[in-house]
């Protein structure tokens, strides 16, 4: 789509934004990006806006009337290693970490847009069970941050390190007392509560997923 607005309102619809909160988002009155879409006023969003916008959605400026980079057109690409491990989301021994090659390429900008990390700072590792399920499943890749990990550490998904075994689960930290559950989406295991991190090695952030469609 070639039409600034109609990105914009397609890009709110599925991500689940409404047009107040990303007025709010840039400093304006609630009703400035409705009638920016609806109303064709303003007729261009300022540089600032249209920035902001961009890195909230992890979108290129120029979706949304702003210059086209000849950079990312041509399509700058940043490899990020996959590492030939599985981390755990159920029982079972995880194989030792070895040596990774370049496996995924994502768009630089949206890259940015996700992380501070660099690509050496992030790995692809595989999801074996089912504890995560229904957010992760089995055979799906997942793009870990290994440099948030715990000095950083908060409600999250993250790959943790548990008896020599890689798992990934997701972790509440309560306030009072900053002990730690360790939880699985899946109902049909049991969370771990009351836990420290002497008793968890965060290695990373979950920040993205991928999987097959069947």
């Amino acid at each position: 789509m070639n039409d600034p607005r109609k990105v914009l309102e397609r890009l709110c619809a599925e991500h689940g934004d409404d047009f107040a909160g990303l007025s709010r988002m840039l400093g304006r009155n609630a009703a400035y990006i409705q009638q920016y879409v609806r109303r064709g006023t303003p007729k261009r969003l300022r540089e600032e806006e249209r920035r902001k916008l961009a890195q909230h959605f992890g979108i290129a400026e120029a979706l949304l009337g702003g210059p086209v980079d000849d950079a990312a057109a041509a399509g700058d690409l940043v490899t990020v290693t996959r590492h030939p491990v599985a981390v755990s989301a159920g029982p079972g021994a995880i194989p030792a970490s070895e040596l990774g090659r370049p496996y995924f390429a994502f768009d630089e900008r949206w890259l940015k847009a996700l992380t501070a990390s660099g690509p050496s700072r992030l790995s692809i590792v595989r999801v074996e069970g089912d504890s995560m399920a229904p957010t992760l499943n089995a055979g799906d890749d997942i793009l870990v941050d290994l440099g948030d990990g715990a000095d950083r550490l908060r409600d999250g998904i993250y790959v943790l390190r548990i008896d020599d075994a890689l798992v990934v689960k997701r972790i509440a930290l309560n306030p009072v007392g900053r002990s730690i559950t360790v939880q699985s989406d899946n109902p049909a295991y049991p969370d771990w509560p009351d836990c420290t991190l002497g008793d968890i090695s965060p290695i990373g952030r979950v920040i993205w997923s991928g999987r097959r469609i069947v």
